[in-house]
């Protein structure tokens, strides 16, 4: 299930206010420019799959909006547990930094947990399968994908380069709840 964990910034021991629902999930997120929708994420996708896999079984969704909103370029991220460079992968994310594009992900299975930080305020958000997820420029926030990664994303770029991070050197991300494993049937 979805979730949004509200925090004030020095207070990470304990969440102002939880969201479960994905409307009321929305509506938050809307109110800090942030889109969140709940998509279709029909195709027999598992974390591992092939970025060919994962874009082959999603073209439709990713033409459109590519041809909506300007995209420029595609990508995909499918780990699983047993990935050899998941702690680095992991450690990658966990900083906290911008973009200077929007950072738009699409979760097509497993899930992964997006953290927002804006105005004084922490916004902690768990995507999951069927999740659209589109953070504007310049929004600081990290990522975390646990210690047993199970997820795949579609991430769509305006730059060309794809994903390129501003890290901001805040150690902010270090006293946040991190992600924890999903319990997945293997």
């Amino acid at each position: 299930m979805s979730r949004l964990r509200i925090y004030d910034e020095h207070r990470p021991e304990a969440p102002l206010s939880t969201h479960t629902g994905h409307a009321e999930i929305a509506r938050e997120l809307d109110k800090l420019g942030v889109r969140f929708e709940r998509w279709d994420a029909n195709q027999p996708i598992a974390p591992g799959a092939s970025q060919d896999e994962v874009i082959a079984a999603y073209r439709g969704d990713i033409d459109r909006l590519m041809r909506e909103q300007g995209y420029q370029a595609v990508d995909v991220i499918s780990l699983k547990p047993d990935h050899p460079d998941r702690a680095a992968l992991r450690q990658k994310f966990l900083g906290e930094h911008t973009h200077s594009e929007d950072e738009v992900r699409f979760f097509v299975a497993g899930a992964g947990q997006f953290t927002l930080h804006l105005d004084g305020m922490v916004y902690d958000v768990l995507c999951e399968a069927g999740d659209l997820i589109g953070v504007p420029d310049g929004t600081r926030h990290w990522f975390d994908m646990s210690e047993a990664p199970y997820f795949v994303a579609i991430r769509l770029f305006t730059n060309k380069e794809g994903w390129v991070a501003n890290f901001t050197g805040s150690d902010i991300a270090q006293g946040f709840p991190r992600m924890e494993p999903l319990a997945v049937a293997r």
